[in-house]
């Protein structure tokens, strides 16, 4: 594995578990599996109503809580400081955990106009204790300039919807200005469509390599921290198999140009997309 490192000097692994929907025995399952092979990032969130088997799945592990770095996410409804605050401890007792290592505001949700009191719940959270260290999901750089222009502080990580229909150019570009580490969720975008590419098939061809391998390899080319799901075991394993193989200028090119300006695959712009 090989790592990233945030401003306050955490190291991070390159590729990340994505536990959306995994939920239940199973869930907790595919979770245990993960880390058995190798995932040290798992990705959660609050709203993923899957804290409880996180927590099972953590204690089922065969490795110490100490070699993981675990993420949770704050939903709209408890961007009140003071709700924020109790979420964030109900979070850990579902999981089973004394600290999160990452805690993420899940979306900025502009209308409702809360996300910088969210912002400054997360900071205190940080200074508890009860988190090492925040970031956020989904916010534009118009959203990240107010949490530096009321707090002083930005983010460590930025995770957004990134795939190679939706490269997102500029936000990355605004993220690596600003050592915002950029993290992507749903990096195999529609994974049964996506996958099915042309260019990137003949890529994968090329590399005698899977299109999903070529996808996250790409990621880590950006200098992206992807976090894609698997739930069988075959899958989590060759998702980690991309570090042995190096993408040439061209063929990072001709993915990135299959990225559209309306590529978001279910139309969530954080500009107006709100989620609670």
């Amino acid at each position: 594995m090989e790592y990233y490192q945030l401003q306050n000097g955490m190291q991070l692994p390159k590729i990340g578990f994505g536990t959306y929907k995994l939920t239940g025995t199973n869930g907790a399952r595919a979770i245990t599996t993960a880390i058995n092979n190798g995932y040290r990032l798992i990705d959660s969130a609050y709203n993923y109503e899957n804290e409880g088997a996180l927590g099972v799945a953590l204690q089922n592990a065969d490795i110490a809580r100490s070699q993981l770095t675990i993420t949770s996410k704050l939903p709209g409804r408890y961007y009140h400081r003071d709700q924020a605050i109790t979420a964030i401890q109900e979070s850990l007792y579902r999981s089973r955990l004394d600290y999160f290592d990452l805690y993420l505001l899940h979306w900025p949700n502009p209308k409702r106009d809360q996300y910088v009191e969210a912002w400054q719940a997360l900071l205190d959270a940080q200074k508890f204790g009860l988190v090492r260290a925040v970031g956020v999901c989904n916010f534009l750089p118009e959203h990240l300039d107010r949490l530096q222009q009321a707090t002083g502080v930005l983010p460590q990580i930025n995770q957004i919807e990134l795939h190679p229909y939706f490269n997102q150019a500029p936000q990355r570009a605004y993220d690596e200005q600003h050592q915002i580490l950029t993290q992507a969720w749903s990096p195999l975008g529609r994974a049964s469509v996506m996958l099915q590419d042309p260019v990137l098939n003949q890529i994968a061809d090329k590399y005698k390599v899977s299109v999903a391998q070529i996808i996250l390899r790409w990621d880590l080319q950006l200098g992206v921290l992807p976090i894609p799901k698997a739930i069988h075991s075959s899958r989590q394993l060759t998702n980690l198999d991309v570090f042995s193989f190096t993408l040439t200028p061209d063929d990072m090119e001709r993915i990135n140009q299959l990225s559209k300006p309306d590529g978001r695959t279910h139309q969530q712009d954080p500009a107006s997309y709100e989620e609670f």
